[in-house]
């Protein structure tokens, strides 16, 4: 089995153990933390090792480190001698970095994001237990996807999102629930292994290869007294694409509206997702804007067009 490091507050320190807010994210290595959790290997049924792709402060991810980190899964998931993977990771971006690897990473064997809300150095912290409970679904007979572990909840990456910026168990699945729990080192499904198909293996191996700049795509929400200002700036700088958060079932400030539309005409394209946190936008006739039908929520959505955008450069 092998561990991928990328730092994040399970690789934190902070110079008071009772301090679980100002510590420094990524500063203890993946071997580290590996070698601070007895019956690592014991959970994996043999040898981990250990590999350090990146050490951010997650809320600093890029789509560089996601290129490389794919790159590395492919390699991994393409030996035969590697039954899983998993990825320690920050918990800002989790959920992107979750549904980035969902996409482009045609995962048979299982690739398990594990994180923590608490510092390495924390007198209680959370990331040994979640780093034994991601090993111990990684080794889990027929397992598959890429999913994520927190606080004995087994998430997939397509429902997964952080829900609470500070509780040990600040992630959910929303209206679809948890894939499965971990119970002493053994896997409850809730419901069957996730997809694994990747619809943009090939757009992000090209992109790995070509070392080409991404697609820009940028967020922006829709609200009380919206302009669609920051809109014209954004196509007057040169934006590829932007997710919008409407509220409600994809409706948006009627001066933020005629701004994306004026975006779309230039060639930007443009997604709707909704601020709400459950529930997906349900199209409705005549509506000029594309709108995220699968409830996946905006930074996601950004994901996939990022991706659709890479893809289509590529064609």
């Amino acid at each position: 089995m092998v561990v991928l490091g990328t730092g994040g507050t399970i690789a934190g320190t902070a110079n008071d153990a009772a301090d679980n807010i100002g510590y420094t994210a990524a500063q203890v290595g993946v071997q580290q933390l590996l070698d601070a959790v007895p019956g690592l290997a014991q959970a994996a049924g043999g040898v981990l090792v250990a590999e350090q792709v990146a050490q951010v402060d997650s809320k600093d991810m890029d789509g560089g480190i996601w290129l490389r980190l794919a790159e590395r899964c492919r390699v991994h998931l393409a030996d035969p001698e590697v039954q899983g993977i998993v990825i320690t990771h920050g918990t800002d971006t989790l959920e992107e970095t979750a549904w980035f690897l969902r996409l482009v990473l045609d995962a048979a064997k299982p690739v398990v994001l594990t994180c923590a809300m608490r510092p390495a150095t924390s007198l209680a912290p959370d990331g040994p237990q979640n780093l034994l409970d991601a090993v111990a679904v990684a080794a889990t007979p027929g397992a598959r996807g890429v999913v994520a572990v927190a606080a004995g909840v087994l998430h997939g990456a397509e429902q997964v999102r952080k829900v609470h910026p500070y509780r040990v168990d600040a992630f959910d699945s929303g209206e679809a629930g948890p894939l499965g729990w971990v119970e002493e080192g053994r896997v409850r499904l809730a419901r069957e292994w996730p997809d694994v198909q990747a619809p943009y293996a090939q757009a992000a191996a090209r992109g790995l290869e070509q070392d080409q700049p991404w697609p820009r795509v940028e967020l922006v929400a829709s609200h009380a007294g919206a302009t669609g200002r920051l809109v014209d700036l954004l196509v007057a700088d040169g934006v590829d694409g932007l997710v919008v958060a409407a509220t409600g079932n994809g409706t948006l400030h009627r001066d933020l509206e005629a701004a994306l539309l004026r975006a779309q005409a230039a060639g930007v394209q443009v997604c709707v997702s909704s601020r709400c946190a459950l529930g997906r936008v349900l199209p409705r006739p005549g509506d000029a804007l594309v709108a995220d039908g699968l409830g996946l929520g905006a930074v996601k959505v950004r994901v996939s067009l990022l991706l659709e955008l890479l893809a289509a450069r590529q064609a």
